[in-house]
């Protein structure tokens, strides 16, 4: 579906009324670096190439493969991390303006939560959506940053992961990259202190360390086959 997209405005949107979440929830959904620590709690964090521009971007694995989520929660929007690219769906940043895609299906018919009060000012929905747009447009260049330096410093490499499941099926990740804890070691002492300096030794830490969630989602898919 084409986008619609229209400025926000406080007149023409206040009796517009949207879903949580609409559609199906992403098994791979784009990060900030921000949101590295938090998300890491439920989800292993891989990089990834964008297929649009060949970069590479830091995404939150929930799922396997397409329409499969095994994060608890993350269905409802009530998972312990709540990525802001979905929390902003259907919103986005225009310079310091937001506009909405009115094609979303955040926007269908029967949406019950307003964005705007009698008075016209925010729901304390549309500031949560507002800060996760902000939070996206403030924290997407330092996100880029650190990936250059990655890149860079060469401690980005190809994850080697196949999966074995009870229903005799097989999954190997593909097109998915970590940080290299033995690449990360050999760095010489000034680039680790640049790194600490910057934050950014401590969120690479926080991406290798996060392929612990990958045991974690596929005991919950074995679990899941035994219920069915």
């Amino acid at each position: 579906m084409a986008e619609k997209l229209e400025a926000l405005n406080s007149v023409a949107h206040r009796d517009l009324r949207i879903h949580p979440m609409a559609g199906i929830h992403p098994h791979f959904v784009q990060i900030t670096l921000i949101e590295a620590e938090k998300a890491a709690s439920c989800c292993p964090l891989f990089f990834a190439k964008s297929p649009e521009t060949g970069r590479f971007g830091l995404g939150a694995l929930f799922g396997f493969a397409a329409g499969e989520v095994l994060v608890e929660g993350a269905n409802e929007a009530n998972a312990a991390f709540l990525p802001c690219n979905i929390q902003r769906q259907g919103f986005f940043a225009d310079g310091t303006d937001i506009v909405v895609d009115l094609a979303d299906p955040r926007f269908a018919p029967g949406g019950t939560i307003p964005l705007f009060d009698a008075d016209g000012n925010p729901s304390d929905e549309m500031r949560l959506i507002q800060r996760a747009v902000g939070v996206m447009v403030q924290h997407t260049p330092p996100t880029q940053a650190f990936i250059e330096e990655m890149l860079r410093l060469r401690v980005i490499e190809p994850v080697d992961i196949t999966l074995n499941f009870d229903d005799g099926a097989k999954v190997s990740l593909e097109g998915l990259y970590t940080i290299s804890g033995d690449a990360l070691n050999a760095l010489a002492d000034e680039d680790i202190l640049g790194l600490f300096r910057k934050g950014w030794l401590q969120a690479a830490l926080t991406i290798r360390g996060s392929l612990q969630q990958v045991a974690v989602l596929a005991r919950r898919r074995n679990e899941r086959l035994v219920g069915a």
